[in-house]
Formats: structure tokens, C-alpha cells, sequence
């Protein structure tokens, strides 16, 4: 853990936090959050982290509670406190605390922010390099995982079943038989060259990582398509993939005992890891901006 962390107007020791029981994040999972990579001190995607963080909160009827620039200030100032460089930036708002009821409490109760900036160090990861194996499962969540809140409960009890069974991590699929996601990531595939992933809809979360590779694809003229596959097509893909604000490309080496093309990181996962860390950094332009795309 950090030396300090944020809550609610004070940086405090993680030891002496105190979270109120009646936190409707606490009690019924009314929070939503993002986590956004600082490398090398640089915010990663810093912008659509943001755009996402406060189209979740109106999707849950709830405002920000402080300014986009004081939390980017707040971000930046518990950075600071911990001498960190690299790390990822945990943020959770919630509805605040108040009796336990199901509807929303008054519209004036308090939100609670925290921001815990976990050390996190983005140039020895061993599955960017060496890869995953993957599991695939039901896809068991709410309706609308287009919004990033705190209920996580299934996407934890996919990944547990992953590694109960000897994988990684674990692929979702619909009861149609289509691939949603990962855990906590979008999931890719490739052949032919072509990069596949699942359409924009209420069924996925929109991955900020995602967005900014499809800019780094356009801009490279790699062709990237948007429709649904099944494990099936998988099993034959020439590379596979999953993408999040730590992992940020993470190649896929086999799923449900497939072994994924030579078994090894694709060329296509290679160039768009170094395109990104270079888009991370200030090297292709400006930070891309998020949209739901519903």
C-alpha cells in the first residue's frame, strides 16, 4: 500500500482511513470507479479515463463531486506525497453515506472520493511479454456493463474459475456463444492480419486502452473490425489479446488449452504495445477523447 492515500478532503495513512458503515458503497455496491496508469509519470489516457468516469456517474444519476481539474490536481498531489513515477491510479466514488435504504438518499448526502495510487511498475510485466492462458465462462453480470461500477463480484469469480482450472484469466461469453470480454479487460483476436473485437454496446465496457488503440490502428492503416466471435474462431486465431490501463496489451498464448498460434507474442501485439507506450508518453498526439458509442 501507498504511504498516503485520498478520502474525502485528507491525505491520510491507508491505516487510518475509516470508511462510514452505512457508504452505500459499502452496502450496495452505489460506486463507480476508474483506474488510470501513470507511467513514468505521465497520466496514460488521463482524458478518457475521465470523460468515462463522469458518463458512469450520470448513468447512476450521480454528479461529480468535486471538478475535473481539482481531481486531476488531487491526483497528481497524492502522486507527489508518494514519490511515485508509476502507478496505478485507483479512484472510487460513491453515493456517500446514509440509512440503509433502497432508493437514493437525499441528493445533498455527501459523495465519498478516494483515491489510492498503488505502486505499479508498467516495464516488467511478465505477461506482456511472456503472455496468458485463458479460460473461457458464462458471463453471468448485470445488463449494463457499459458503466464501471464496483459490482465486480462475477468478474472475480470468472477469473478465480480461470485459475482454479489452470489459466489466467477468463474470457466471458454470452448465451448467444460470443466472446463479451475478459475479467477486466476487452478482448482481441487476429487473422489474417485482421484485428477483431466485439462491438460497442450495453453487453461490454467501452476499455479506454481500447479507444486509443483503435486511433494507433487507424493511423497505422491496420484494419480493424467490429463484430462478435466465438470461442471457436479463437481457438483459430493467428495472435489474440486483451487490453486494460495496466496490462495495457497483454498477449494471449492459448484459451481452453488452445495453444494460440505459436504459442508466443504476436508481431500485431509487439507493434501496438510499442505504439501505445509511445502514445502514453506524448509521442502520437493528444489523448484521445471517450465516448460511450451507444
Amino acid at each position: 500500500m501507498p504511504r498516503y492515500i485520498y478520502l474525502n478532503g485528507q491525505y491520510v495513512p491507508p491505516s487510518h482511513a475509516s470508511i462510514h458503515p452505512e457508504d452505500r458503497g459499502f452496502l450496495f455496491g452505489d460506486a463507480v470507479y476508474e483506474v488510470i496508469g501513470c507511467i513514468h509519470g505521465h497520466l496514460a489516457d488521463e482524458t478518457g479515463h475521465l470523460d468515462r468516469l463522469e458518463r458512469s456517474l450520470s448513468e447512476l444519476h450521480m454528479p461529480m463531486p468535486v471538478e475535473r481539474e481539482t481531481l486531476r490536481f488531487l491526483m497528481r498531489e497524492v502522486l507527489r506525497r508518494n514519490n511515485q513515477k508509476n502507478a496505478a491510479i485507483y479512484i472510487q466514488i460513491t453515493r456517500g453515506a446514509a440509512k440503509r435504504d433502497f432508493k437514493f438518499p437525499a441528493p445533498d448526502t455527501p459523495q465519498t472520493l478516494m483515491i489510492i495510487p498503488y505502486d505499479f511498475n508498467f516495464d516488467e510485466q511478465a505477461a506482456v511479454h511472456n503472455g496468458v492462458k485463458i479460460k473461457t465462462t458464462n458471463d453471468i453480470r448485470w445488463k449494463h456493463r457499459d458503466i464501471k461500477t464496483v459490482l465486480l463480484l462475477p468478474q472475480s469469480m470468472a477469473k478465480q474459475n480461470a485459475v482454479d482450472n489452470g489459466a489466467d484469466d477468463a474470457w466471458m461469453v454470452d448465451p448467444d456463444g460470443f466472446v463479451t470480454e475478459a475479467s477486466a479487460s476487452n478482448a482481441f483476436i487476429v487473422k489474417d492480419s485482421k484485428i477483431i473485437t466485439r462491438p460497442i454496446s450495453h453487453d461490454i465496457l467501452r476499455g479506454i486502452t481500447r479507444t486509443a488503440i483503435e486511433k494507433l490502428c487507424h493511423e497505422s492503416n491496420m484494419a480493424l473490425e467490429e463484430r462478435k466471435f466465438a470461442p471457436q474462431e479463437a481457438y483459430e486465431a493467428d495472435e489474440a489479446f486483451n487490453t486494460s490501463a495496466t496490462s495495457l496489451i497483454v498477449p494471449v498464448i492459448s484459451i481452453d488449452d488452445h495453444q494460440i498460434g505459436n504459442g508466443k507474442r504476436g508481431k500485431i501485439a509487439k507493434f501496438l504495445y510499442d505504439e501505445y507506450r509511445a502514445y502514453a508518453e506524448g509521442l502520437r498526439g493528444k489523448q484521445v477523447h471517450w465516448e460511450p458509442g451507444l
